[in-house]
């Protein structure tokens, strides 16, 4: 398949649209976990998922974690709950966009054990930080509320205003 018929410029929705099409939605599940486990899935997966920047990996650019980043967030849209103990993994992954994206799948799937995701709330990255405290929102309680408070002074506006946000969901 060319990237003319894959449309890799088209919208992430769109693709993922023509990717159920062509695996059907367990086997994008299944594939998208496999990249979000750093498995090769192939360059057709690569370039449902990653569009126009996976053409320039597989033109020769390093791949760094943008294969398992596009796995990951390819979950928000497409899911079944074989995929839980992969994107769990994933929120302890080195990569902090990696890490990001799974708290950012376990918000909108409600997925996590809550103590996994608190742990997050202390990350070094503040894009971490502020996905966390949704995370937390989503799946923990009431009782979590002074570590989300916590992030309300953090030196990042963005946590802060993520925090903010994640207040509001508890209450």
């Amino acid at each position: 398949m060319t990237d003319n018929e894959i449309r890799i410029e088209d919208p992430l929705a769109n693709r993922i649209a023509s990717a159920i099409e062509r695996y059907g939605e367990d086997g994008l599940v299944r594939r998208a976990v496999g990249l979000l486990q750093g498995r090769n899935e192939g360059e057709e997966v690569l370039l449902y998922l990653g569009g126009r920047h996976a053409r320039g990996i597989l033109d020769g650019a390093p791949a760094l974690y943008w294969p398992e980043v596009w796995g990951a967030r390819a979950l928000l849209q497409v899911w079944d709950d074989s995929a839980a103990s992969a994107v769990l993994d994933g929120v302890q992954n080195q990569a902090w966009r990696v890490r990001e994206m799974c708290l950012k799948v376990c918000a909108v799937r409600e997925l996590g054990d809550v103590k996994a995701l608190k742990r997050r709330l202390t990350d070094e990255n503040p894009r971490v930080r502020a996905a966390a405290a949704h995370a937390v929102a989503v799946v923990g309680s009431a009782d979590d509320r002074p570590l989300i408070e916590a992030l309300l002074r953090d030196p990042e506006k963005d946590v802060r205003r993520a925090a903010g946000e994640a207040l509001k969901a508890l209450a």
